[in-house]
């Protein structure tokens, strides 16, 4: 239901734009901006589930819309310019230097040193607030008695 809902509302914006560069004739408005900010990342992006995105590339107006746009107001992304120069070490630590950002080989040990960090911080504050406490008896190890939860009495 969602999917054709979703195709419906793309068929209905390239029906509204047809043949005109921006929605309202030659000059963008906010609802183009509103527009290329949902179109553009479905048309660009790659996903998991490209029948939606197989769609919106048959609507040639729609795709000619994001275009345009791109190269209008982004042209480093439209393909005919280069973005700003950035310095080289910041092309290095965003891994631009290879192309392609290449996954961090220590990915799942940073992950889970993260975790048990954030854990071993909460079980601190717990026990340094008092919301957590343990608290030990006088008797020995032959003498265990089995752990009981006390009711409060309320007194009426």
């Amino acid at each position: 239901q969602l999917y054709r809902d979703a195709r419906e509302c793309l068929t209905l914006l390239s029906q509204r734009l047809g043949s005109q560069k921006f929605f309202f004739g030659d000059s963008p408005a906010s609802l183009d901006a509103f527009v290329f900010s949902r179109l553009a990342p479905l048309l660009k992006a790659k996903l998991p589930n490209g029948k939606l995105q197989q769609h919106l590339k048959s609507l040639q107006n729609l795709c000619n819309y994001c275009t345009s746009i791109l190269s209008l107001y982004f042209p480093w992304d439209g393909g005919e310019m280069h973005p700003p120069a950035l310095p080289s070490s910041t092309l290095r630590a965003a891994g631009a230097d290879s192309g392609e950002a290449e996954e961090d080989p220590h990915k799942r040990r940073n992950q889970l040193l993260s975790v048990l960090v954030g854990l071993a911080a909460m079980l601190g504050y717990a026990f340094l607030s008092g919301i957590v406490s343990i608290q030990r008896s006088g008797t020995g190890l032959a003498g265990r008695q089995p752990i009981a939860l006390e009711e409060e009495e309320e007194e009426e």
